[in-house]
């Protein structure tokens, strides 16, 4: 007799194998790691996640900057834990499904620049899709060593924060205000 915290090793890896969570709960998680089912799109899933995130970043460009931070941690800690879940249920690690990573870095990369301009949520999509496909350090390291949903999203923020930076200095450098209105 087993008890359900029993874990089992399989053959393959002779890892534990991770509980599952409860039903209900995996589909919220499921659903939210997905980004509502992008993340099942059959090719470029990152893609279809962080299209997701651009009019998420447009309906919030009149926010004020301190409350527009809250809404990406709290994407940010939601997408953590949802992908933590999924994954679990999944029985994977940074599944192709989970897009909610996506989401965060994308709303992390638009933070400091004008989210009503439709020509810099484009620019901004390129330039995050672009660093979260080569991984530059430190988001690498962050995706290769910190375990869990943490790394699945964190990586992802990492790569939103030099996008950031990279869209600060395109708005500084007047390639925004250059742009076709």
């Amino acid at each position: 007799m087993t008890s359900a915290s029993t874990k089992c090793s399989t053959p393959e890896t002779d890892r534990p194998r991770r509980e599952r969570p409860g039903v209900l709960l995996a589909v919220v998680a499921r659903i939210i790691a997905t980004a509502g089912g992008a993340g099942y799109a059959p090719v470029a899933p990152g893609t279809f996640g962080t299209a997701v995130a651009v009019p998420i970043a447009w309906a919030t460009a009149g926010l004020d900057l301190p409350i527009y931070v809250g809404v990406a941690v709290a994407v940010t800690l939601v997408g953590i834990w949802a992908a933590h879940i999924a994954d679990a249920w999944w029985r994977s690690h940074d599944s192709g499904r989970i897009v909610i990573d996506e989401v965060a870095g994308y709303l992390v990369t638009v933070a400091l620049v004008d989210r009503g301009d439709p020509w810099v949520l484009g620019i901004g999509f390129v330039v995050f899709r672009a660093l979260d496909i080569v991984k530059p350090p430190p988001v690498r390291w962050i995706d290769e060593r910190l375990p869990g949903g943490t790394g699945v999203v964190l990586d992802d923020v990492a790569a939103g924060v030099i996008g950031a930076a990279l869209m600060v200095g395109l708005a500084a450098a007047g390639a925004f205000a250059a742009l076709p209105r």
